[in-house]
């Protein structure tokens, strides 16, 4: 099936965070953005076919996602792009992924409780974390042996491991041996482990992504938590699914989102779209993915001829290419303000995930608005 990528869809106007709301971020309007994660490409075809047929049917009441083909969609998906059979019976739905990670937070742990992660982090992360009193406490991402982890996750007041699997903004996918190390250490120490996998669709060629619940033991405090938002490029639908592996935490969840937080009836036609993405949407998928592999590539020829001492690789996962810039001695505040002045470009600084030096650059884009962020980044750089 032939897909077209290059073809500019004008996202101005539309209320778009990337676009619309730069300059709440940057102070500047009209700037070319490279900045949340999002991806300027319409829907699957098939997604909208199904869009468009649910609204004709005219009627939108309230619904319930445990009938007709969410559930099933689901299973198919994770069996059929993942390898893995998933039950069902524990699955829950929220709004977003960070609505599931507030309330497994809430259900978990208490103020002052500490949460383990990694650095650089996802900046939501740290706002859900911190927004709901709890103590972020960050973990090297890169640790042989797991020594520093696990000195983390024996302190008196560990409660959570917040995994983003695969990561970002590092675009890492994670191994086998490195997952079973890490449930491991997670059930040593009575620490729950939380895994986002909503980047887990995009994971490139020569990597696989392996699910938490081939890790996390039967009734074991964990929860993956996930969409199909971020691969299909929906989330202005909102909706989330993940599940929980102990029985009573499945319940309480449950209980939590449909009376406390009175979240009984989901956006239907997030569960259309989801449905539609896991029955049909896999040909346009491996195709998007191709295609930002190549933006990736370019990004990595052009940045490897101007700057080769930079050594930069294309992720294992996603579209978010994460840069370290250290190697060249570069002014953060100096850079952003040539991006931002001189180049009329958006792109997220490192600190922003924990991480000054690096910039972290959104390449879910025609080709045409890739090279044309690529070659300012370049001439930023250049000075």
């Amino acid at each position: 099936m032939s897909f077209d990528f290059d073809t500019p869809v004008d996202r101005s106007g539309t209320w778009s965070v990337q676009w619309d709301g730069v300059a709440d971020r940057f102070g500047v309007d009209g700037l070319l953005p490279f900045t949340i994660s999002d991806m300027d490409f319409a829907c699957a075809p098939v997604i909208l076919d199904a869009l468009h047929q649910r609204i004709s049917h005219g009627v939108l009441g309230y619904t319930d996602w445990r009938l007709g083909d969410f559930r099933p969609a689901v299973a198919h998906w994770f069996a059929t792009r993942h390898d893995t059979v998933v039950d069902t019976d524990r699955l829950v739905h929220a709004p977003s992924v960070l609505n599931q990670l507030s309330q497994l937070l809430r259900m978990w742990t208490e103020p002052g409780d500490e949460v383990v992660l990694h650095t650089p982090t996802y900046d939501g992360f740290r706002k859900a974390v911190d927004g709901l009193g709890r103590v972020r406490v960050p973990a090297p991402l890169h640790d042989p042996g797991l020594g520093v982890l696990e000195g983390l996750l024996a302190r008196p007041r560990a409660r959570v491991l917040l995994l983003c699997s695969p990561h970002n903004p590092t675009g890492r996918v994670w191994s086998a041996e490195e997952l079973t190390a890490l449930a491991a250490l997670a059930r040593r120490h009575g620490v729950a482990v939380i895994s986002d996998e909503i980047h887990a669709d995009f994971v490139h060629p020569g990597r696989r992504h392996l699910p938490w619940t081939g890790f996390g033991g039967p009734d074991e405090r964990w929860a993956l938590i996930t969409s199909g938002s971020k691969a299909f490029n929906f989330p202005a639908l909102t909706g989330s699914y993940g599940f929980l592996g102990n029985a009573a935490d499945h319940a309480e969840f449950v209980r939590r989102m449909e009376t406390g937080e009175g979240l009984a009836s989901p956006a239907v036609l997030s569960l259309t779209a989801h449905i539609a993405a896991y029955r049909h949407g896999a040909p346009w998928l491996d195709a998007a993915r191709a295609y930002i592999g190549g933006n990736l590539g370019l990004l990595a020829d052009r940045l490897g001829a101007a700057f080769p001492e930079l050594g930069w690789k294309p992720p294992e996962a996603g579209y978010l290419a994460w840069i370290d810039l250290r190697p060249l001695g570069v002014d953060e505040d100096a850079l952003q303000r040539t991006l931002v002045e001189r180049e009329k470009v958006a792109i997220m600084r490192g600190s922003v995930y924990g991480a000054p030096g690096f910039v972290r650059l959104n390449l879910g884009c025609p080709r045409a608005k890739a090279e044309a962020g690529v070659e300012a980044l370049i001439r930023a750089l250049r000075g």
